[in-house]
């Protein structure tokens, strides 16, 4: 029988990052305290994640000013998009498997 996990990324098994990539994968841009709001975490837990999810390529950062205060956003990049959308087929190929 074929290995059906093996498909999976490891690097979206966390909660938060299967949230962040969520949110990314339906949104251009996103700032920190939207991805805060939205997943109910706390700055650093989401700090970890994010820079989890960049150092592999899969989302951008853009820091700005906006109303003379810092802003950091993130949107997903091409590779991390790719990434998980093989991730959510696998995550499928696994639930659709025969018992």
């Amino acid at each position: 029988m074929k290995d059906l996990i093996s498909n999976l990324n490891k690097h979206f098994e966390s909660r938060v990052r299967l949230g962040v990539m969520s949110i990314l994968m339906v949104n251009d841009w996103v700032d920190f305290s939207g991805l805060k709001e939205l997943l109910n975490v706390t700055d650093g837990n989401l700090a970890s994640h994010i820079k989890s999810l960049e150092a592999e390529g899969y989302i951008e950062v853009k820091k700005q000013f906006v109303a003379n205060k810092p802003n950091t956003s993130y949107r997903a990049t091409l590779e991390g998009r790719k990434a998980f959308d093989s991730h959510l087929e696998a995550l499928e190929n696994l639930i659709n498997s025969k018992k």
